[in-house]
């Protein structure tokens, strides 16, 4: 098969033609089907980008994008949802987002989402060849791709440990003799993530252009990594100094959009500030993220406003920054026009009153379709996996930690690109200034993949004390008259158990057909 792309700047209509090609069915987890298991197609310079394409289909697929972004979400302690009707105690609310998920479908899903692109990435990397040096362009095509199946299956094994720990560690094709897989050690899974990122750092060259990861997202994610290990030793050997090298890499190759909102849109996409990009087009049918996550209403059809933030943590980042933080308007949505029929729409803060449930708490905005006549179930809007905003304030709290006097060079362009006054925690040591550049990530990042992460990187004990214990401290007993502002039937109490909040539980899929798993 050749596939010859002319214009790589004509991605929205180009780029998912290898993915319509090369799309299969996943019976289960690691069971592909052809192509991706035709080991002579990585030989061809032309197909083995077609292959490399279906990597980052499996990353745009509803388990690993619509599901993912909802777990991760749920499991951040920083939003609610509408989904399954607006209660309290519905399906997810009362397991998901109380931080107490226990066997949760989209969390099953999500699971076997990630070992599909696991599963293809296996065969990129183990078929398709590379050189120490190379001179041709093909020799140049082909190394990339194999970095960018290093890329994803870093990647992905990231998102797994990070959610469940002790996992499966798949880097074989499976096989009639080989369909179970022990778990491995967090360990034993974080250095196999370190190997594949350093790969890929390699491997990557520019080669597939406009749109596709470069190497810098690699060093990236290894800065993520180390930063995960320096917090906890018990995972592996990293430091801060090692997360620093890593992040230094990135450190001026990207540069800050001058509008925190045009992130969040469909026209303007691959910007200076992207650094892994996931490309996404209506006419692929590749992404419901609009249907999902836009508002009630919002738009004139297919609106189901799954995610909404958390009324507490709204009002935390506006006492601290103000609605004056440029950053509000493309976060949080709480007043609007019907697009069927004009009539206004109020949730909290726009109806302060927080008189029932539905309306208690403001919108996540980033995911919405931006045009309010869009009536189709699919849209085009990117989602950023990694953007130059994270890596800054990587760097801040990196530097920060390693006291080298360098954390707000890179936390002011954040800052001022917000509109915002550094909070006086930043001059007040580092123990103040690590609580404050914590925030900070969720101020710059609500909602975008990282929350759950970044919440509980520092431990239970860290993840308790600055998200649940404030939360929970703020819920009171609904009076008939004068009803406490954070109410607990319009508020969840979240789960503390550290057994419970941690780590999600592997899916009784895969307890069921691992015999290798107790």
């Amino acid at each position: 098969m050749k596939i010859i792309i002319k214009n790589l700047f004509k991605m929205k209509y180009i780029k998912y033609l290898f993915l319509i090609l090369f799309t299969v069915s996943c019976e289960v987890d690691l069971d592909e089907t052809p192509p991706f298991l035709d080991d002579t197609m990585y030989s061809d310079p032309q197909s083995a980008q077609g292959a490399r394409d279906g990597l980052y289909q499996a990353l745009t697929t509803y388990n690993t994008q619509e599901r993912r972004i909802f777990v991760v979400n749920g499991h951040s302690g920083l939003l609610t949802t509408g989904k399954g009707g607006n209660r309290l105690n519905s399906a997810d609310n009362s397991t998901l987002f109380k931080l107490d998920a226990g066997y949760h479908g989209d969390v099953s899903a999500l699971w076997g989402g990630l070992y599909q692109a696991i599963s293809r990435t296996n065969s990129a990397i183990i078929n398709t060849p590379t050189v120490a040096s190379p001179s041709t362009d093909d020799e140049k095509t082909l190394n990339d791709v194999a970095g960018h199946a290093y890329l994803v299956r870093a990647w992905s094994y990231f998102s797994l440990v990070r959610l469940w720990g002790e996992i499966p560690l798949w880097l074989e094709l499976p096989s009639s003799g080989n369909t179970s897989k022990a778990l491995s050690t967090q360990v034993e899974v974080y250095s196999q993530i370190v190997s594949d990122a350093k790969m890929a750092s390699e491997l990557l060259n520019g080669a597939a252009g406009t749109g596709y990861p470069k190497q810098y997202a690699a060093n990236m994610l290894l800065a993520k990594v180390y930063m995960t290990m320096a917090t906890n030793s018990s995972l592996g050997t990293g430091t801060w100094q090692m997360a620093y090298d890593e992040a230094k890499k990135v450190y001026g190759q990207y540069s800050l959009v001058a509008d925190y909102g045009s992130l969040f849109t469909s026209t303007t996409e691959n910007t200076s500030e992207s650094i892994f990009e996931l490309q996404i087009s209506e006419t692929a049918t590749n992404s419901q993220m609009g249907r999902n996550f836009s508002p009630w209403k919002w738009k004139k059809g297919f609106h189901f406003g799954w995610l909404r933030v958390n009324a507490f943590f709204h009002d935390y980042h506006a006492k601290t920054y103000g609605v004056e933080d440029k950053r509000y308007a493309s976060t949080y949505l709480s007043s609007y026009s019907r697009a069927d029929n004009g009539k206004p729409v109020k949730v909290y803060p726009g109806n302060p009153g927080r008189g029932r449930f539905g309306a208690a708490h403001p919108y996540l905005f980033k995911f919405a379709e931006k045009n309010t006549s869009h009536a189709a179930q699919f849209n085009s809007q990117n989602i950023i996996m990694y953007r130059y905003a994270d890596l800054l304030l990587m760097l801040a709290e990196i530097s920060n930690e390693l006291g080298n006097g360098e954390a707000m060079t890179y936390l002011q362009p954040v800052l001022d690109r917000a509109g915002v006054t550094a909070r006086p925690e930043y001059s007040e040591g580092k123990a103040a200034f690590r609580d404050a550049i914590m925030d900070e990530y969720k101020f710059e990042l609500l909602g975008e993949g990282e929350d759950a992460h970044n919440n509980r990187r520092r431990g239970y004990q860290y993840f308790l004390d600055n998200t649940i214990t404030p939360h929970n401290s703020s819920i009171g007993t609904k009076v008939w008259k004068g009803n406490k502002k954070y109410a607990a039937d319009r508020d969840m109490i979240y789960e503390t158990d550290e057994t419970k909040i941690m780590k999600l539980k592997i899916p009784i899929s895969e307890l069921n057909t691992n015999d290798l798993i107790d």
